[in-house]
C-alpha cells in the first residue's frame, strides 16, 4: 500500500506545486476539508472564541488555497501536518496586524465547516495543560484515527460486513471493550474463537487502513513508519 504512495493527494499536490494542476487543486481541497479540525483547535488553544475561531481557520484556508503557498514547500519536508501548521502560524502572526475590515474570506475560495463538530472535537480531554501545538497533534492523530476507523466501515459495508462491524469495533481502540467476547459472540452467532479470529483480523486491517490515511499526507513512502510512531506517541501521551 505505502508503495503506492505517488499516487496519494499528498504527493499529487506536490507534483503540481506551480498551481497548474486541477486534480491537484481538487485533492489540496480535499485534504484542507478532511484537516481542518486540528487547525481550528490550534486556533481555539490561542484564546480565540469559537465564532472567531471558525472565521479565522476559514480565513486561513481562503489564503491557504488561493495564493501560491506550494511554493514555499521545501520539497524534503513534505508533510502535510507540519505544512499546514507552519502555514496557519504564520498566517496567524500577519492577521494580528492586519485591520479586519472585510469579512473573512470574503471574495475567495473557501471551505466550510462544521463549528459544532470542531467543539466537540476541540474538548475531548483536558486542555488546561497542553500547549497549541499539543492540542493541534492530538486533534490530528484522533483525526487520523477517525478517518481510518471511517474507511474500515466503507469497507466492512462493501464486504457485506457491517452488522459484524459494529460489533466488533469497539476492540479496536485503547479503551475497555463494552462487552465480553462471549456476549459478541452470542451477537453475531459465533463462536468465542470465532469472535477472537475475527477481531484479530480487523485489527490488522485497521492498521493497514490507518496506514493508507497516513500515506495521503506524506510524500515519500518511507516517512509513513515514522509518522505512524508519531501519532501513536501523541495518542499515548
Amino acid at each position: 500500500m505505502c508503495a503506492r504512495v505517488a499516487t496519494t493527494q499528498w504527493s499529487q499536490v506536490l507534483a503540481a506545486r506551480d498551481g497548474s494542476d486541477t486534480e491537484a487543486r481538487r485533492a489540496l481541497e480535499s485534504l484542507c476539508r478532511t484537516y481542518w479540525p486540528p487547525l481550528y483547535a490550534y486556533v481555539r488553544h490561542q484564546g480565540y472564541g469559537a465564532e472567531e475561531a471558525r472565521d479565522l481557520t476559514q480565513g486561513f484556508f481562503a489564503e491557504f488555497l488561493e495564493k501560491d503557498l506550494l511554493s514555499e514547500l521545501d520539497p524534503e519536508k513534505g508533510r502535510f501536518r507540519s505544512f499546514l501548521l507552519a502555514s496557519l502560524r504564520h498566517f496567524l502572526s500577519h492577521e494580528r496586524d492586519r485591520e479586519r475590515a472585510l469579512k473573512r474570506g470574503g471574495g475567495t475560495t473557501t471551505l466550510s465547516f462544521d463549528v459544532a463538530a470542531g467543539e466537540a472535537g476541540y474538548g475531548l480531554r483536558p486542555l488546561e495543560a497542553q500547549t497549541p501545538v499539543e492540542v493541534f497533534e492530538r486533534r490530528w492523530a484522533m483525526t487520523m484515527l477517525d478517518r481510518a476507523m471511517e474507511r474500515l466501515h466503507r469497507e466492512s459495508v462493501a464486504e457485506g460486513r457491517s452488522a459484524q462491524f459494529e460489533e466488533l469495533k469497539q476492540y479496536l481502540t485503547g479503551t475497555r471493550p463494552q462487552a465480553s467476547y462471549r456476549e459478541t459472540s452470542d451477537a453475531l452467532g459465533l463462536s468465542e474463537g470465532a469472535v477472537a479470529t475475527a477481531v484479530h483480523r480487523l485489527r490488522r486491517r485497521y492498521g493497514r487502513a490507518l496506514r493508507a490515511e497516513i500515506a495521503d499526507t506524506v510524500a515519500d513512502a518511507g516517512e509513513v513508519d515514522e509518522e505512524l510512531r508519531h501519532l501513536l506517541a501523541v495518542v499515548r501521551a
